[in-house]
This record gives C-alpha cells, sequence and structure tokens, in this order.
C-alpha cells in the first residue's frame, strides 16, 4: 500500500491499525539539537484522545507516547524519530456482524475492491485511530516552528450539524468538550448531541483554523503551492469532505473590489485570501476551514451488499463519535502544522538569504 507518508523534507510515515497491538509514525528530517520528550508531545495527544467527554466514543486510550529513536540526551539528533503508541482498548468482537457486508458511507466497499482483503475490525487501516501518531508528529512541527518563528496554530468548531457556534473567546477552547471559542450555547450543544446519541445517529461540522505568526515566502509554485498542499493534507483528514482557503466559497460572491486584499504601509487591510498569494505565505495568517460529513458509524439500520453482492441491512455497533468534527480539531491543527514544517524547511534550504528592497508589512494580529 502506498500513500501512507506526508511531506519533502519534513516527512511523517504512519503504521498500524485501528485494532491492532499498536500504532506509530516515522517522523524523518526534523532538524538536530531541539530538545524533545514525550512531554512536548503527549498534551496534543490528550487533546485528541477518546473517551473525554460523553459526547465522543467511549472507547478508553491513554495514547501514552514512547519516543523509541531519533533522540538522545534530551535532544533531536536529526535521525528519523519514531513515536510508538500501544491500543489498550479494542472490542474487535463488536465488529464481526460487519465482517460480511459493508457499512454505508465507509471505505469497506472501495477498500475491499482495491485490495481484496480487509480488517473489519475498527476500520482498520482507514480507521481515524491512526491520526494519533499524525497529531504526534506535528507536536513535534509545533515545537520547532514555534522556537524558530513564533509562529501558533489554533482551531475550534464553528458549526456543529445545523448550529453555528460563536468565536468571540479563543482562551475557551479548552475549557468545553466542543473546542468551542466560546462559553456561550454550550448547554445547547450538549443537549443536541445528547439527543442525537439517544436517536442512534450522527451529524457533520465545520472547523476553523488559523496559523498566526507564518513567515511570507513559504510555497513552491506552481503545484507545490502552500494553499494546495493544505488542502492536499487536510482533505486527508478521515470525513473531511470539503475545504475553504480564507473567504473559500465566500469568494464566490465577492466582487474583486472587496476581495483583493489591499496593501497599506501599515499592513494588509483584510485577508480574504487567507495568508497565501500565489501560493505563497503573505505573512498574514494563515486560514481555513474543513466541512466533516457525519458519523458512517451510526445504530440506524441501512441498506447495504454483503460480499456475495447480495441486500442486506447494516446496523454498526460498538462505541463510535456520534460526530467526528469534535475530536478533529487537534488534527486539522496538526495537518496545518505538518505543511508548514515542511515548507519552512524547503524554503530555509532555497531562499534562506533573499533579501528585497521592499520592507515586510504586518499581517493581521491574533486577537
Amino acid at each position: 500500500m502506498s500513500g501512507n507518508s506526508i511531506g519533502h523534507l519534513f516527512t511523517v510515515t504512519s503504521f498500524g491499525e485501528s485494532h491492532g497491538p499498536a500504532i506509530g509514525c516515522i517522523v524523518d528530517g526534523c532538524p538536530p539539537g531541539m530538545l524533545l520528550s514525550e512531554l512536548d508531545i503527549q498534551p496534543d495527544l490528550d487533546r485528541r484522545r477518546p473517551g473525554t467527554s460523553r459526547h465522543v466514543t467511549q472507547r478508553q486510550e491513554p495514547d501514552q507516547v514512547q519516543i523509541l529513536s531519533g533522540v538522545y540526551e534530551g535532544r533531536t539528533t536529526g535521525t528519523p524519530i519514531a513515536l510508538f503508541i500501544q491500543n489498550q482498548d479494542a472490542r474487535s468482537k463488536d465488529y464481526s456482524a460487519i465482517a460480511q457486508s459493508f457499512r454505508p458511507g465507509h471505505a469497506d466497499y472501495s477498500y475491499w475492491q482495491k485490495y481484496g482483503i480487509r480488517d473489519p475490525r475498527g476500520g482498520g487501516r482507514s480507521s481515524a485511530r491512526l491520526t494519533a501518531p499524525v497529531v504526534g508528529a506535528a507536536a513535534i512541527a509545533r515545537k520547532w516552528l514555534n522556537e524558530q518563528y513564533g509562529v501558533h496554530v489554533r482551531a475550534c468548531l464553528s458549526q456543529l450539524g445545523s448550529l453555528a457556534i460563536a468565536k468571540d473567546d479563543w482562551s475557551r477552547v479548552h475549557h468545553n468538550p466542543f473546542f468551542a471559542a466560546t462559553d456561550q450555547g454550550i448547554a445547547g450543544l450538549e443537549a443536541y448531541m445528547d439527543d442525537l446519541r439517544k436517536a442512534g445517529d450522527s451529524c457533520g461540522a465545520r472547523v476553523d483554523v488559523e496559523a498566526h505568526g507564518v513567515p511570507v515566502g513559504l510555497g513552491e509554485p506552481l503545484f507545490d503551492r502552500l494553499d494546495a498542499d493544505l488542502a492536499h493534507a487536510l482533505m486527508g483528514i478521515n470525513a473531511v469532505k470539503g475545504v475553504e482557503i480564507g473567504a473559500g466559497f465566500r469568494s464566490v460572491v465577492q466582487l474583486g473590489s472587496e476581495h483583493g486584499d489591499a496593501l497599506t504601509p501599515e499592513g494588509f487591510a483584510s485577508n480574504h485570501a487567507g495568508g497565501v498569494l500565489g501560493g505563497i505565505s503573505t505573512g498574514q495568517p494563515v486560514t481555513a476551514s474543513v466541512a466533516i460529513k457525519p458519523t458512517s458509524s451510526i445504530r440506524k439500520l441501512k441498506p447495504s451488499i454483503d460480499l456475495q453482492g447480495r441486500a442486506t441491512e447494516v446496523q454498526t455497533l460498538g462505541r463510535h463519535d456520534p460526530c467526528v468534527g469534535i475530536r478533529a480539531v487537534p488534527i486539522v491543527e496538526a495537518m496545518v502544522l505538518l505543511v508548514l514544517m515542511d515548507h519552512a524547511l524547503r524554503h530555509r534550504a532555497q531562499c534562506s538569504d533573499v533579501q528585497t528592497i521592499t520592507p515586510r508589512i504586518a499581517g493581521t494580529r491574533m486577537a
């Protein structure tokens, strides 16, 4: 199977399955000399891990990460960093009923037709469980980018199903079970999720992400544009069905006089471009949004077929997120961090000594 790696200079290759003994990744290309321990990685994994509230899957995985290589006496050596996470709470028997059929909305059918073999336990290799080591790898990128450039990446849930979520206080993201950048309407979100879970159904979500402190110049036109690589990475997250950069689809109804971000000696007047022009970062915040489909694993019976192509009905048992978009927030941050890290190293390799006579204007400040 190909397609298990992301990045050119900062490369992450994941391994494992949802119900296998362990999952993990190899991180290659991290510059040497950076202080690094499990304590730098664990907080991001704790934000993503299951079982943290009644609104997500109740699978209890501590997701305790181990660094197996690439660090000596507390510093990165420049060699591949191996991250290892044991699976401790898999219930494979929950999936025995679907081994001979295909869950609607899942990768079961397409995976089977492509490879002729599949691991039905928790989705196997196509499970969102495999986002855990990616989040761990991105924690390494988060530290390096912050130390080198002051980059800060943050994300929040901005819509849960049909419910729009206010975005008025980013300090609250880590103080509610929805990664919401607000204190408003949390009780309503909880009631919505409780009703959804009782009905055996699921919903989609929207996640907004911002990267502040991104230096000007990241991105490689034409085909390795920063925004193209961001879209590629974000679409690589399980259940993501749409990506917007900056104004995204809102730009369809904007006029050119409105959409084009005016430049002034004091900085850009707006940021409809999402911090990327011509595939190259402008120094403004890089902004994106992702649309996440409803969880496919639901208790409601849905029509499907079995391995012989005969009509059947499928009910997915086991422990699942009624809305995968909630725990996707740290995953969205992770994919943005991996792309920024890779492009930062690529820019440093080719253009670190480039100078121009034009002063670099300020981007929009972080609220």
